[in-house]
C-alpha cells in the first residue's frame, strides 16, 4: 500500500478475521490479566507482574525477551525474534506498560466487562495496545504471513512520567527503525489515529527578593510575589491559539508569612507547541524574561523535554498505507493532532511514525477508564496489516 500489489489478499485477510475471532476468549483474557497486574509508574516492584506476562507471552511466540530495569523507574523490555532475516530492515512496536493509577485503585475501579466494553484502570492507556501487539505478532506467526520487516518491540515503564529512563533507548532503536508504530490509544470516541503531536515543555521561574517588615519596613523590601505577578502576565501573553503554542503558569509558591515582604517566589510554568521552531523559539522567549524590579533576581530553568510530532512527509506517506489499510477492513479512519506527548514525539524526529494505534474507548487518567471489546479485535486486524505492509520509500522527512 499504495498500489494493488501491496495490498493483502482476501483469502489472508479471510484467515487473520477468522483466527482473531477464535482467539477473542483468549485476547480479552490477557488483557484483563494485564490491567489486573496493577502497574503505577511510581512502584517498579509492582511492574514486575505485568513484565512478566509480557515477557512469558513473547518468549512462547519464539521471540528473546530482555528486561533492562531502570534505576528509579521498572525499566523496559526490549523483544526481538530469536530467528530474524539476515539484513533484514526493522520496524518498531512500542508501548507502556505503567499507569497513572496507584496500587489499590482495582479495588475502587473495578474491571468489569459489559454492555461490548471493558473497563478498569489501564485497560485503554494502554494495556489494550499492549495486548494487540502480542495477539498481532500471534497471528502473524501462526498464520505463517510474510514479514517485510523484522519487528522489534520496546514495552516501557516509565511514559507516563516522560520516559525518562527509557527515552535515549528509544531514540537509538528509532533511528534504525524503518518506521514505528506507537501503540497508544487513538484520539476520541470515533478513535483518530495521531499523526501530530505537540511538544511539552517544563520550566521552573524561581525570583529572590528582599524580606522585609511589612508594617514597619516595607520600603526596604523587595517582593518576590510582586515581581512573580508581573512575570506570569509576561508568561500569558505568550499564548498563541493561533500556532497552537499554550503557556500555562500551572503552579505558584512564595513568602514566608503574612507580615513579611515576600524574599522568594517559584512558578511551574507547562509549554506545549506544535512544531519544533516555535519550541525554540518559546524556549527562547522564556529565558530571556528579566527582572522589572531591579532589586530581584529572576532565574529560569527547563525545556522543552519531548519535541513536537509533527506531519512531517514521511509520517504523512505512513498515514496513507494506514488509511488504506483501514479501507480494507471496512474502516473509515481520521487522522488527528494531540495536545499531549508519547514515545512517538521521539522516534518521529528520525523516522516515519504514526501513533493512537491503540483500542477505541475513552477515559484516559479518567475513573470511567474503557474500551470498546470489538474494536479490540478491529485494531489488532489494522495493526496487523500495517506489519505486514511492503515499507514505503522516503527520502524526505
Amino acid at each position: 500500500m499504495p498500489g494493488s500489489d501491496q495490498h493483502i489478499n482476501n483469502i489472508n485477510l479471510d484467515r487473520i478475521h477468522k483466527y482473531l475471532s477464535d482467539q477473542k476468549e483468549n485476547i480479552n483474557l490477557f488483557l484483563k490479566k494485564l490491567v489486573l497486574a496493577e502497574s503505577p509508574s511510581s512502584d517498579p516492584k509492582a511492574q514486575e507482574a505485568v513484565f512478566q506476562l509480557l515477557s512469558d507471552k513473547l518468549e512462547s511466540l519464539d521471540f528473546d525477551s530482555i528486561h533492562y530495569p531502570g534505576e528509579k523507574t521498572g525499566g523496559f523490555l526490549f523483544v526481538k525474534p530469536k530467528n530474524r532475516k539476515k539484513h533484514q530492515s526493522i520496524q518498531l512496536l512500542i508501548g507502556h506498560c505503567d499507569t497513572v493509577w496507584p496500587l489499590g485503585t482495582i479495588n475502587q475501579m473495578k474491571l468489569q466487562t459489559s454492555d461490548g466494553k471493558m473497563s478498569g484502570p489501564g485497560v485503554y492507556d494502554m494495556k489494550a495496545g499492549l495486548t494487540q501487539i502480542i495477539f498481532a505478532i500471534q497471528t502473524i506467526k501462526k498464520l505463517n504471513l510474510d514479514l517485510p520487516l523484522t519487528p522489534v518491540i520496546l514495552m516501557n515503564s516509565d511514559e507516563e512520567i516522560g520516559s525518562r529512563e527509557s527515552g535515549k533507548s528509544i531514540e537509538r532503536l528509532s533511528k534504525i527503525a524503518s518506521r514505528a508504530y506507537i501503540l497508544e490509544p487513538p484520539l476520541g470516541i470515533d478513535g483518530k489515529l495521531k499523526t501530530a503531536r505537540k511538544g511539552i515543555g517544563r520550566f521552573t521561574l524561581t525570583i529572590k527578593g528582599k524580606a522585609a517588615h511589612a508594617g514597619l519596613d516595607p520600603g526596604k523590601g523587595a517582593s518576590a510575589i510582586v515581581e512573580l505577578s508581573h512575570q506570569v502576565q509576561r508568561l500569558f501573553a505568550m499564548n498563541d491559539p493561533e500556532k497552537g503554542i499554550t503557556v500555562n503558569v500551572g503552579m505558584i509558591e512564595g513568602g514566608i508569612s503574612p507580615n513579611m515582604v515576600a524574599p522568594h517566589s517559584k512558578a511551574i510554568i507547562d509549554v506545549r507547541v506544535l512544531t519544533i521552531k516555535d519550541a525554540e523559539d518559546i524556549t527562547k522567549k522564556i529565558h530571556s524574561l528579566k527582572a522589572i524590579d531591579p532589586d530581584v533576581i529572576v532565574d529560569i530553568k527547563g525545556a522543552i523535554k519531548r519535541p513536537p510530532m509533527e506531519k512531517t512527509k514521511r509520517n504523512q506517506k505512513l498515514w496513507t498505507v494506514a488509511k488504506e489499510a483501514g479501507n480494507q477492513l471496512g474502516l473509515e479512519l481520521e487522522q488527528a493532532t494531540a495536545g499531549g506527548g508519547s514515545d512517538g514525539n521521539t522516534t518521529s524526529l528520525h523516522t516515519a511514525t504514526l501513533d493512537g494505534l491503540g483500542t477505541t474507548g475513552d477515559g484516559a487518567h479518567a475513573i470511567h477508564e474503557f474500551i470498546f471489546l470489538d474494536q479490540l479485535i478491529e485494531r489488532t486486524k489494522l495493526l496487523i496489516l500495517l506489519l505486514l505492509a511492503e515499507p514505503i520509500k522516503m527520502f524526505e522527512k
